[in-house]
């Protein structure tokens, strides 16, 4: 696998689209990292799968809804409470400062799999897959920028709960520091798809999709917002894409205040973690952004990240545990 920098990938989705061919793409969140293939459903280097499409078979079976799979994953160190604390505090330092309103906390946990990254994303039945070798996986459920001709859309997603508790979902939609957030990020995103395009509204605001999870079922809150591209502009996806990263959900509000403070507080690099991958079928782009994964650090080791939103609202002791409950495979 062959990585190149921000600038070449842009020149090169701007090529692609433009002459109308297949291809897979994705970026690390520093945007240090990307890469791009052409006719990807022939390549077996990266499993991939988004939508209906990829070189992963998405339709459900026994052999990836094993019984085992639950005990597969093993927190081995997570971040210390002392250690967390202090990232909380310099974010928390921040947002009572005024430079930001919202801020993704995150951090990675060393763990235990019995399964092979390719193994993982084979099973996932997450509806955004991506594995690059046995160095990243992801199986993600949060999709990031779609552009279908004219008619770019995006659906942040901000607000979990578990779905099993007593009145799940009205208890989740009547979280103050869940609608906060949500309101923050719709409005960022919004602003965000405004420097690209015209007519932006919000289509739909924080509708509640379920998602299914090795530790059970849990309940996460979206919204859509669409608007219009230029139409000499619609396939140069490298000058629509790339400037709207990092997403909006992974990173805060005002975006590049809020990137400086999480790079402040947070003690390791994110990689590819929240970073964003995508599709162009020649008609259609699709992406995603890349959370719940697995990381294998040079050393062998292998690191979940997990995070949150953090507001003035926001408990540190719960933002702890919410990391921590955050730590699953979708299989």
């Amino acid at each position: 696998m062959e990585f190149i920098d921000s600038s070449t990938l842009r020149d090169t989705l701007n090529r692609l689209g433009e002459a109308r061919k297949p291809f897979l793409w994705g970026i690390s969140y520093d945007m240090s990292r990307g890469f791009a293939v052409a006719e990807p459903a022939s390549q077996s280097e990266i499993l991939w799968q988004i939508g209906n499409a990829g070189n992963i078979d998405a339709s459900p079976g026994p052999e990836r809804a094993g019984s085992t799979d639950r005990d597969a994953l093993r927190v081995i160190a997570p971040p210390t409470r002392d250690a967390y604390r202090n990232m909380f505090a310099t974010i928390s330092a921040g947002l009572h400062r005024g430079d930001s309103f919202l801020a993704n906390l995150t951090a990675p946990t060393e763990v235990e799999c019995d399964l092979t990254f390719r193994e993982i994303c084979i099973r996932s039945r997450a509806p955004y897959r991506l594995a690059i070798g046995e160095e990243f996986v992801c199986f993600s459920p949060e999709p990031f920028v779609r552009i279908d001709g004219r008619r770019i859309s995006t659906y942040p997603m901000k607000g979990t709960a578990d779905a099993t508790l007593p009145d799940a979902r009205r208890r989740l939609l009547d979280d103050y520091k869940e609608l906060c957030e949500h309101h923050t990020i719709v409005d960022l995103m919004r602003n965000d798809l405004n420097s690209v395009a015209t007519d932006v509204k919000v289509d739909r605001f924080r509708y509640v999709e379920e998602i299914a999870t090795a530790n059970g079922r849990i309940l996460q809150t979206s919204s859509e917002i669409s608007g219009l591209l230029p139409e000499e502009q619609c396939r140069r996806f490298g000058d629509i894409l790339l400037p709207l990263l990092p997403a909006g959900s992974i990173s805060g509000a005002p975006k590049p205040a809020t990137v400086d403070l999480i790079r402040r507080a947070e003690t390791a690099p994110r990689g590819w973690y929240t970073g964003v991958f995508g599709y162009f079928d020649g008609l259609r782009m699709q992406t995603a952004v890349m959370i719940r994964c697995l990381q294998r650090h040079p050393s062998g080791r292998i690191y979940f990240h997990s995070g949150g939103g953090i507001t003035v609202n926001s408990r540190e002791s719960e933002e702890y545990d919410e990391l921590l409950a955050k730590i699953y495979l979708s299989l």
